[in-house]
Parts: structure tokens; sequence; C-alpha cells
């Protein structure tokens, strides 16, 4: 094989990439524009300044035919790259004009080519004066009635956009949690509310190059005119008289090709921002929507064909450029009938296949197992970008609950209430009211771990979770407020806090049928055979559901599951009153509860019922075996409930928050008192004292 053989494949392959890049939108946009900034340096032969030319015109023509067809101006939101892109692709012309007018202007009207020669002769009727006139009202029109309106109208627009933007958010956030619109939609909602701000931002900017481009033309034309002259005169020997006709002429007829797509530009613009607002690459945007408009494209391929049989006019270009944007019109409008076509016939088939449901009457009794209300002045809560989002927290939260408790929080559907205060919240469950507070959005609430007052300036409150006296600051005393040693929460981990105290309340209630069943359901495998052992021979559901909210009422965890049911399988041997078999179980999870009651000090602080006590709650026991009861006389309740008040209090005040230690006979029974008045007071055993337990005895009832 020879050598040219073998070159031959490699050459074709290399042309074969470079028309494959070619095609690319990227790469076609990046040499057009390119090619826009060659021309400003390198000279150019009248027969492609015709093309060009008619390049310049039929792409004004197609934006405003754009701007006219589409149905709000977001749908054209390249049109700022597309004002500079034509912008920049006259002046270069414009340049490359102005080369051949001084440099071949002496040899007649045609030296700039056909298409100018043409503007030149036709609009003028051979009167350079008449051009001259015709030039000045164009630019006075584009630059004093077009172009400063446009630009006034873009100012206005970007200024309103910007200030409406917050408002238009709450909004849109107000909708998502009313659950009028998901988060897909509420983010689609956003994105183009940012995108028609930054629009209208870039129009404010944009309507400055049309304003600098009729400034340019007229700049351009009287440059063209002296410099013509000068030469025509003074280098190539013409006389006055044919140096202004030759060159005058020339001139405004570049004037008048350059000027009319700027006009027809500059109308485009003022139509789409007086309609009052962009997505993707700029080839993508540019090209899309440019060729996205079948019948921009027809009406464009139209007005082309009619120029190109104006007299004088080039055909082939004009005739070219229309039949290009025609059959691209044709293909577009065949192509989406078909797509349409398909769709509906899509649609029939499944209206056929599918029976249409009517949604029962029941779905209107469901109810929210866990919502939060929120006025309106506390919407931003949920959209703030600059911290930790309420509902960030939120999922952080059924997370930390999970994991410490063994149990899945419910959903939180969170609301606006138009009723409420604008910074009040509500937290209901089971749309029944269990806490509510009031927040100060964009401020900082700082307490004091000792109780002592708060020496720094704002507003006096109480924390909602556990009625602390603390303090809304501004945000900037932040650094101030840890520096002394104060605790410091935004409004969001308020309502979180909040949040975690009443479901630690509210768990028992929460545990459903469904939930506990859920439970059991996700247990590994190898506990599937301890399951179906249990439940339903030895225990219902009902009743191991009863036993996990007695011990969630406690605040126990149930995340050691297989544990909770083997003590639950060992305590049915000999009774099925749940009361007994969570105290069963209780024994079997010593360890736990030890663990979770030891100080940082590493022993369990104790309080210990005194003898007299003891035997006191024994002996007001009535009953036998499931039928046992407290029956214990009004006095001497009062009496119990003082003391545990008046000891508990002098333990607080020294810092101490002791465990309540019984007998493990009466121990429900004293825990069922003691949560009336003190329901975070923990009331333990003897049989839930793990033995490697260290204890610390602080006191006696």
């Amino acid at each position: 094989m020879s050598d040219s053989d073998s070159a031959a494949p490699a050459d074709d392959d290399v042309l074969g990439k470079m028309w494959r890049a070619v095609r690319r939108g990227d790469v076609a946009l990046a040499l057009g524009v390119v090619a826009i900034l060659v021309v400003l340096i390198m000279p150019m032969p009248a027969w492609l300044l015709d093309f060009s030319l008619a390049i310049s015109i039929t792409l004004s023509i197609l934006i405003l035919m754009t701007c006219l067809f589409i149905s709000k101006p977001l749908d054209f939101n390249s049109f700022p790259t597309v004002l500079l892109i034509a912008t920049m692709l006259r002046l270069s012309l414009n340049l490359a004009s102005t080369r051949l007018i001084l440099a071949d202007g002496h040899e007649g009207p045609a030296a700039a080519g056909a298409v100018i020669e043409a503007f030149g002769s036709f609009v003028m009727g051979g009167n350079f004066v008449i051009g001259i006139i015709v030039f000045a009202i164009l630019v006075i029109v584009n630059f004093v009635v077009i172009t400063k309106g446009s630009g006034r109208i873009a100012e206005v627009a970007a200024r309103f956009s910007l200030d409406a933007m917050p408002g238009k958010q709450m909004a849109i956030d107000a909708d998502l949690s009313a659950g009028l619109i998901d988060e897909k939609q509420a983010r689609l909602r956003r994105k183009e509310l940012e995108d028609e701000s930054g629009f209208f931002g870039a129009m404010d900017g944009a309507a400055k190059f049309v304003r600098g481009d009729a400034i340019a033309g007229l700049l351009i034309t009287f440059i063209n005119v002296i410099g013509g002259m000068i030469v025509g005169v003074a280098q190539m020997d013409l006389s006055f008289s044919d140096a202004a006709r030759f060159y005058t002429m020339l001139t405004v007829g570049d004037g008048l090709v350059s000027q009319i797509p700027a006009l027809i530009v500059s109308t485009a613009a003022g139509l789409l921002v007086s309609k009052g607002g962009v997505s993707g690459t700029t080839d993508k945007a540019l090209f899309g929507q440019l060729g996205g408009y079948p019948r921009a494209l027809g009406v464009s391929a139209f007005l082309m064909t009619c120029l190109a049989l104006l007299p004088g006019i080039p055909m082939v270009p004009f005739l070219a450029l229309a039949g290009i944007a025609g059959g691209a019109a044709f293909a577009i409008t065949r192509r989406r009938e078909q797509a349409v076509e398909f769709e509906q016939k899509r649609q029939i088939d499944e209206e056929k296949q599918a029976q249409p449901v009517e949604e029962p009457i029941t779905a209107a009794l469901a109810i929210d197992e866990l919502r939060i209300e929120l006025g309106y002045g506390l919407l931003p809560l949920i959209n703030d970008n600059n911290n930790y989002r309420l509902t960030d927290q939120i999922k952080a939260l059924r997370r930390q609950i999970a994991s410490d408790m063994g149990f899945v929080m419910p959903s939180v559907r969170i609301l606006d209430n138009m009723q409420l205060p604008a910074n009040a919240y509500v937290i209901r469950i089971k749309e029944v009211e269990a806490g509510a507070g009031e927040l100060r959005p964009g401020h900082l609430l700082v307490m004091d771990p000792s109780g002592q007052p708060i020496d720094l300036a704002g507003e006096e409150t109480r924390e909602p979770a556990f009625g602390l006296p603390a303090l809304w600051v501004d945000e900037s005393q932040r650094e101030e407020a840890s520096f002394r040693g104060y605790t410091v929460v935004d409004p969001s981990t308020v309502v979180t806090t909040h949040l975690t105290e009443i479901l630690k309340d509210y768990m028992p209630e929460l545990l459903s049928y469904a939930e506990t069943q859920k439970l059991l359901d996700d247990l590994p495998q190898r506990h599937q055979k301890l399951i179906g052992d249990l439940v339903p021979q030895q225990i219902t559901l009902s009743g191991l559901q009863r036993v996990l909210q007695n011990l969630l009422g406690e605040r126990i965890s149930i995340r050691d599951l297989p544990t909770i049911l083997e003590g639950i399988a060992e305590a049915t041997g000999y009774t099925h009153n749940s009361t007994q078999i969570t105290e069963h179980v209780r024994a079997r999870l010593a360890r736990q509860i030890s663990s979770a009651n030891t100080a940082p000090e590493g022993h369990i602080p104790l309080v210990v019922m005194s003898p007299r006590w003891e035997q006191e709650f024994a002996e007001a026991l009535i009953g036998q075996g499931d039928e046992r009861q407290l029956s214990m006389a009004p006095t001497k309740l009062q009496e119990f409930i003082a003391q545990v008040r008046k000891s508990y209090e002098n333990f607080a005040a020294n810092g101490e928050t002791p465990v309540l230690l019984t007998s493990p006979g009466i121990r429900p029974y004293v825990r069922s008192i003691v949560e009336r008045f003190r329901p975070a007071t923990v009331v333990m055993s003897q049989n839930e004292v793990h033995p490697k337990a260290k204890l610390r005895t602080i006191g006696q009832i």
C-alpha cells in the first residue's frame, strides 16, 4: 500500500471529526462568534458582505417574529444573548463595509456590494439628500422612541421584580405548607421566580446595547462620509461632486442596511419587555428558542422571499435563507403534529384500559397524627437557606428518636394558619392542640443554665418547652451571649425542642396498632420464629401494643425489641395482666434502665421509700391477681404527694435529679401517683437496678 493510500483514510477521518464538531450547537455558536470577531480585523469581499448582510436582516426579522409569537417573556429568556450577538454582527459588518467604501468607493455605487447599492439606489431614489433624511429619521425613531422606552421599561421591571421576590417566595412556601403543591412543583416555581428576576435584570443591561448601537450608527455614518470624501478628493483625484455623490450614496446605503435590522431588533426588545419574564447552556437556549416556533420561521421565510423579489436585491442569498426557514418550519410543524397524534392515541388507550375510580368518602375522615401550624410570619423557617431549616431539623429529630427510643415518629405536616398571630405556632397531636408558643424570626433565644437574670438587651419571654426564663435578642449578640456562658438557640431549634418534649409525652398515644405490627415486621428474620410463637398464641398484638405503650409512657426505649419479646414470653406463663407483664419486662431491661439513669459521675442518685410508706402502699393494695388496685385514703395520698414534692424541690435546688426507688410490688402504683404532679420523675424498683450499677442514696421519702 502506498503512502498516499494510507493517508487518505486519515484525512477523511479528520474531516469527519471536524464536521461532527461543527454540527454540535455549542461548537457552531463558538465558531460563529469567533467569525464575527474576525470580521472586525480581516477584510471581507463584496459577495461575502452581501451574504452576511442578508444573514443580519434575516436574524433580526426572526427575533422580531419570535417576540411576537411567544406567550410570556421567559419563553425567550436568551434574548439578551441574542441581542449582543446581533449587535456585534451589525457592528462588524459596518466595519467591513467601511473598509470597502473607503478602499473602493471611487469605483462607483457597486463598490461595497449589491445589497448596499440596492438600498442606496432604491431607498434614496438616486438622491443622497433623501437618503440622509430617511436615515436620520430611522436613527431618531430608534434612539429617541423605541430604545429609550424599552430601556425604561426594562429598568422598572427589574426593580419591581426584585422588590416582589420575597412576597412571591413566601406565597410558594405557603402553598407548599398547605399541601396545594408538592415539593417538585415548589422547586419549579422557585426556579421560575429566580429566572424571572435574572431575566429582567439582564434586560435592563441589554437595553444599553441597543442605545449604543444607535449612537455607533450615527458616528460610523459621519466618519464614512467625511473620510470617503477626503479619500476620494485627496487620493483618488475625484471631483468634489463625484466624491460626495459616490461616498454619500454608499455610506447612507450602508447606514440603512445596518439601521433597519437595528430598528427591528429594538422593536423586538420593546415588545419583549412590555409583555412584562431562562435555562440550560447558551447554545441550547439560543437555538432551541429561535427555532422553536414554526410560525415565526414561516413568516420569516415569506418575508425573505418578498425581499428577494425587490428590484436590485440579490435573489440567491434571500431565497436560500427563505427556503431553509420554510423547510424548518414545515419539519417542526409536522413533527409536533405527529407527537400530538401519538399522545392523543396513548391517552385514549389508557382511558379505555383504566376504569374511573371515585375517591371514597372515607378519605375525608383521615387526620394528621402530627402537625405543626405556623403563623405567616414564621413561614421563612421552612425555607431558610442561611440557617438550618425547620424541615431539616425535623428529619434529624425523627432519626434521633428512632435511635434513642426505638419509636418511629410519624411524618410531621407543616401548615400555615392565617388565624394564628404572625409569630405563633401550634403543635397538634391527632389534630388536638398539644403545645403552642411564640417565636421572633431573625432573633435568638438566650437562657441562663443557672437560672440567673440575663444581662443583655432583649425581650423577656419563657422557653415554651420547659417554661424557663429566657430572652429574645438580636442575632448580632450571639457571640457575646456565648462568651458569657448562656445557652443560645435559634427559632427553628426552639420549635424542634418543644416538639421533642411533646413527642416524649405522647409516644404511647402515637404507637398505633399498625405501627406495632410494622415494628415486628421490620425485625430481622432470625427473630421471626420468636414472634410466631408469641403472637397471637401467648399474647395478642393489642396486648403487645399496650406493653410497649407502658414502656414508652415512662420514656424507656423499645429499640431492644427482641429482649422485650423474650420478657413478654416469660411473663405470659403466669399472667396476662399488661401491668405485671410490663414490670417483668422492665426487670429484663435492668441494664438499659440503669444506664439511662446513671449520672455523669458514674452512679445512680437514689431517693428511697421509707419502710413506713412501703408498708402504707402494700397495705393499700386490694384484690388478687389481675384485679389488684390501689385504695389509699385521700389524706394519706396528699401527705405522700406533699413529701415527695418538697423533697424533690430541695434536690432540684442543689442540682440533683434523683430516681425514686421502691419495692417491685408497689412500683407501678407509686408511679401512677407521682406522674400526676411530676411526670418526668423516674420511679424504679430494686429488680430494675443492674447488679453492676453504682448507687448513691441522697435522701428518703
